[in-house]
């Protein structure tokens, strides 16, 4: 497995508008000047998608994959880009096996719930939340995890619990999930590109966020708001 070392150079993958990396290019472009980390390369199986826009705007190069299944394809965008550590943002296609191979223990997906909760195929977005609120589960959170050849079953890096209110809808319990997403998700990216959270031999997470980073010290509303 190669080690991440200095400020690793990161590649994001999404699908959609990009709100995910939205947040993760904030959180390593403000604040303190020490980052473990910079976004260089956003990539989408969707030419359209709002993700690219935004890396255009804000000086990243935009890649698109003409072909998702072409595992080839993209380790050659990500090696001409020298990336360290690949994260997906909302990326809603299966990752090539050659690609998951070459990124062992540097690939970060984030899953809206507990897992193993309420993960696997098919289940991402308001599908999540819908069937979260059906099985009467109080709590629900963020999942941020180490990817591999199977749809959210790589080890946990790091998870946060979410109250699931007596009055939500799925559209409800999705918006203060997200407003987690946005906040915890960038913050154990820079764990691991830290080397805070890594993988060891026998496919088991070490590490934690580190207790002096800004996610530990957020406003408990924000994490807890009032029913």
């Amino acid at each position: 497995m190669r080690v991440i070392t200095n400020v690793s150079r990161i590649a994001v993958l999404a699908s959609g508008g990009g709100s995910n990396l939205q947040s993760i290019i904030d959180h390593f472009r403000t604040g303190p000047a020490n980052k473990a980390g910079t976004v260089v390369l956003v990539g989408s199986n969707r030419a359209d998608a709002g993700a690219l826009n935004r890396a255009r705007s804000a000086g990243i190069t935009a890649h698109v994959m003409t072909d998702f299944t072409d595992g080839g394809a993209l380790l050659l965008a990500l090696r001409a880009a020298n990336v360290d550590l690949l994260v997906l943002a909302g990326y809603l296609r299966l990752v090539p096996d050659k690609v998951v191979h070459a990124f062992a223990g540097r690939m970060l997906n984030v899953h809206p719930s507990m897992l193993p909760a309420f993960g696997g195929h098919g289940m991402y977005g308001e599908r999540v939340h819908t069937a979260v609120i059906a099985s009467g589960a109080k709590f629900t959170g963020v999942t941020v995890h180490f990817v591999n050849e199977a749809f959210d079953q790589g080890p946990i890096a790091a998870q946060w619990p979410v109250p699931v209110l007596a009055n939500d809808t799925p559209q409800t319990l999705a918006a203060r999930v997200l407003r987690i997403e946005h906040v915890f998700f960038p913050a154990v990216i820079e764990a691991v590109a830290s080397g805070a959270i890594t993988v060891d031999a026998d496919n088991r997470t070490v590490g934690s966020i580190p207790a002096h980073s800004p996610f530990a010290v957020r406003d408990a509303q924000l994490f807890f708001p009032p029913a």
